[in-house]
């Protein structure tokens, strides 16, 4: 697994899939990375329920790789215009780490709530070699629950008012105190 995640057992995973059941009834609402291809954006809502029924982060990002699910190249803004790119070759993996770290925090915020646990702490769920110092300072400190899943809910596959996650490849998420 390329995030460990603390509280990821059962019970956080059917909150989980109740957040990817909203965002799919809500036209729009589940996001869908422009890296994606026709086959990606197919298959994506369902390959993410089975790794958050049955997987992982890892098994994930397996998937996105298979069956021409990622796009071979994208277009990127330049000083003069636009030009083509060849997407990352771990494109696959900072989708699946992002996305499935993403509907792991709102479950845990919605399982904290219903337990009646009011904040959640920021941790490392994946070392990285270069940590940020932003990303650092954030490691221990208590966020409200229901902040930080309004603010999730508001802000698919962007930057967050809370900044949770904290970018690409941060490497944080939350866990219960």
């Amino acid at each position: 697994m390329l995030l460990a995640l603390e509280n990821l057992d059962d019970q956080t995973r059917k909150y989980m899939l109740e957040e990817i059941e909203s965002d799919i009834a809500s036209p729009q609402r589940l996001f869908m990375s422009s890296r994606l291809s026709s086959n990606g954006h197919n298959d994506y809502s369902s390959i993410l329920k089975q790794a958050v029924e049955s997987h992982d982060d890892e098994w994930l990002a397996n998937q996105l790789q298979q069956n021409g699910r990622l796009n071979a190249t994208e277009q990127r803004k330049t000083k003069s215009g636009f030009t083509n790119a060849k997407v990352p070759c771990n494109a696959n993996e900072m989708l699946a780490e992002g996305e499935f770290n993403r509907f792991y925090i709102r479950g845990l915020c919605k399982r904290a709530l219903d337990e009646g646990i009011a904040e959640l702490v920021v941790y490392r769920a994946k070392q990285v070699s270069n940590p940020r110092p932003e990303s650092q300072a954030k490691i221990g400190a208590r966020i409200n629950a229901q902040s930080l899943l309004n603010d999730l809910r508001a802000h698919q596959g962007i930057d967050t008012a809370l900044g949770l996650p904290s970018g690409p490849n941060s490497g944080l998420s939350v866990k219960l105190p």
